[in-house]
């Protein structure tokens, strides 16, 4: 009794709740409430880079960010612009060049095309390089993914121009994790698929420290690092089935994760063991088949899915899927949520630099908005954190099964898994750790095996 109670304790401290109906989004209203504008503002167009990738492997992922991109942007136009005067045009940049062609890319934008604002990246080794840069060309940034602790942590500790709106990558570990104890708890042989790349080994390592605090005496059996873009997984799939572990977390993302899961279904992998990802829910949704398996965990970066939270529970985010489907005929994925979200974040501090100062603000003006800004989104509310700029939400993770409303896998309603993100990463304040601070922190202070049976 005394285990159970502790249990419940511990999951209550954490803000978990299992399944829509404890969701934490409160009813949002669809009403905007518009000001009079304030001042002269011009009328020549307001222009955003927006980098992500439009070719290649990941240009699904790609597609997915630049079509909620232009979605906001769109629909902000049709009122008039920014302050109602202001169109956004947007100036495309491909991620797949390669760093070194994205860090030339990024200064072109700013110095020759003259970009008032930079947006978009996916890849965690982008935006640690990206970032530096943006601050000395003193370019407003709001990285819409991206999402490695290094950003802020290591690349750039005190940023100014740049912003992120997609969650911490150390949550994708940590949600997983705490999804795993909680849906089988008795689990302690651990094998690990993640692309040899930043995201694979963050997530791995803040699975492991903190399925190692929830479970106690966890032991990893197998590792496998396939390098990105991967087309033959079969190797990484035997030498895990080998290990015969009781779970297989797994990282891999966009078509890496597609080609692995239908490859690893002709091996009968589903069938030998449980398995966790952090972003199986993370490619855009019409890029799983039927033949995905259901009942695994299935993240979704820790961020969004299109049906969470669903229903008339958060009308922003019907609001924004009927939008997304009737413009481009798809469902969105979190990248087009965040790239969507990140132009009204935009918009709104916009609006409230107006009001306390009348006139188009300049950007110490806008940054200043941001910095603490919170704002009702379709993935619930989202806050900036003034102190280091880093976007937060409420992470989920949930189980994959099948409706009737759709040709693909979706989280199943009843088991999605919600966690306050402030639960699940460092609290401000807390020092720098190594790897990352969230990692100090649960090897610092969460208890150890309190979830164990």
């Amino acid at each position: 009794m005394v285990g159970e109670l502790s249990r419940r304790d511990f999951l209550s401290r954490l803000g978990v709740t299992l399944g829509a109906s404890a969701a934490l989004f409160p009813a949002a209203s669809q009403a905007e409430v518009h000001e009079p504008t304030k001042g002269r503002i011009p009328a020549t167009p307001y222009k955003t880079g927006h980098m992500t990738f439009l070719s290649g492997p990941f240009a699904g992922l790609g597609e997915q960010s630049l079509k909620g991109h232009l979605l906001a942007a769109e629909e902000i136009n049709a009122r008039g612009g920014l302050l109602g005067k202001r169109p956004i045009e947007t100036i495309k940049a491909d991620e797949a060049a390669g760093t070194g062609a994205n860090v030339k890319e990024l200064r072109r934008m700013k110095l020759s095309e003259s970009i008032d604002c930079f947006t978009g990246v996916i890849s965690s080794g982008n935006t640690p390089i990206l970032g530096p840069v943006a601050e000395e060309i003193k370019c407003l940034t709001l990285f819409t993914d991206g999402c490695t602790d290094a950003l802020f942590e290591k690349a750039l500790p005190n940023p100014h121009y740049v912003f992120r709106v997609t969650n911490l990558q150390s949550a994708d570990g940590v949600v997983t994790a705490i999804a795993t104890a909680v849906t089988w708890p008795t689990v302690t042989k651990i094998a690990h698929i993640h692309s040899d790349y930043p995201y694979g080994r963050s997530t791995s390592d803040h699975f492991n420290v903190a399925l190692r605090k929830l479970l106690g005496k966890v032991q990893v059996v197998s590792e496998s690092g396939p390098k990105l873009g991967l087309k033959d997984f079969t190797p990484h799939i035997k030498k895990t089935i080998s290990a015969r572990p009781d779970l297989l977390f797994c990282s891999l993302w966009g078509s890496d994760y597609a080609t692995f899961y239908r490859q690893a279904l002709g091996q009968d992998l589903f069938k030998k063991m449980k398995v966790a990802t952090t972003l199986a829910f993370g490619a855009a949704p019409h890029s799983l088949g039927k033949d995905h398996p259901e009942g695994i965990i299935a993240g979704m970066h820790a961020n969004y899915h299109f049906t969470v939270p669903g229903g008339a529970q958060w009308p922003l985010n019907a609001t924004f899927v009927g939008r997304f489907f009737e413009r481009w005929s798809e469902y969105p994925n979190f990248l087009a949520e965040g790239a969507y979200t990140a132009l009204y974040l935009l918009k709104l501090a916009i609006d409230k630099a107006n009001r306390l100062s009348g006139g188009w603000p300049d950007d110490e003006d806008i940054i200043a908005m941001l910095e603490g800004l919170s704002m009702p989104s379709p993935a619930g509310y989202i806050h900036i954190r003034p102190d280091n700029h880093q976007g937060y939400k409420d992470a989920v993770i949930g189980i994959s099964t099948y409706s009737p409303d759709f040709p693909f896998p979706i989280p199943d309603p009843r088991r999605v898994i919600t966690v306050p993100i402030h639960k699940v990463t460092a609290p401000p304040g807390w020092p720098r750790g190594d790897p990352t601070s969230t990692y100090a922190w649960i090897e610092q202070t969460w208890p150890s095996g309190i979830l164990t049976p």
